[in-house]
C-alpha cells in the first residue's frame, strides 16, 4: 500500500509539472477553479494515471518487450504517450477536466513524466 500511495505521489506531481512545462497543450482542472479544486483534479488524474500505468502498461510492455528490445526502448515512449491518452480518455468520463492537444504533445509530456518521476522516485525513495 505505501509503495502505491508513493507511486501515486510522485505521478501527480510528475503530471502536474508536465502540465505546467507544456502550458496550454496539457491541461489538468479549468483555470477558473479555485486551487483546491484543481489539486483535487490532480490527485485524481494521478491516480487514474498510475492505475492505468500499472495494469494497462504492465500488460501491454509485457506483450510488446520483443518489439521494446527491438527499439532500444524507444516504443515505451509511445506506450507511456498512448498510457496517457488512455488516462486522459478515463477521466472525461468521469467529467475530470484533462486534456493533451494530440499523440505528439502526450508524447513529449510522457518523456517529461517519465525524467520526473525518475528524479522524484529518487528522492522519495520508494
Amino acid at each position: 500500500m505505501e509503495r502505491f500511495l508513493s507511486t501515486w505521489f510522485v505521478s501527480s506531481v510528475a503530471l502536474g509539472f508536465a502540465a505546467l512545462l507544456l502550458g496550454d497543450h496539457m491541461t489538468i482542472g479549468d483555470a477558473d477553479e479555485t486551487t483546491v479544486n484543481r489539486v483535487v483534479a490532480l490527485a485524481i488524474v494521478g491516480l487514474v494515471f498510475t492505475i492505468v500505468h500499472e495494469l494497462v502498461g504492465g500488460i501491454v510492455k509485457t506483450l510488446s518487450l520483443p518489439f521494446i528490445v527491438l527499439t532500444l526502448g524507444l516504443l515505451l515512449i509511445v506506450i507511456n504517450a498512448l498510457l496517457l491518452l488512455l488516462t486522459e480518455w478515463i477521466t472525461s468520463q468521469f467529467g475530470v477536466e484533462f486534456a493533451v492537444d494530440g499523440f505528439w504533445w502526450a508524447v513529449l509530456a510522457s518523456i517529461v513524466i517519465s525524467i520526473c518521476q525518475s528524479i522524484l522516485s529518487a528522492v522519495v525513495g520508494r
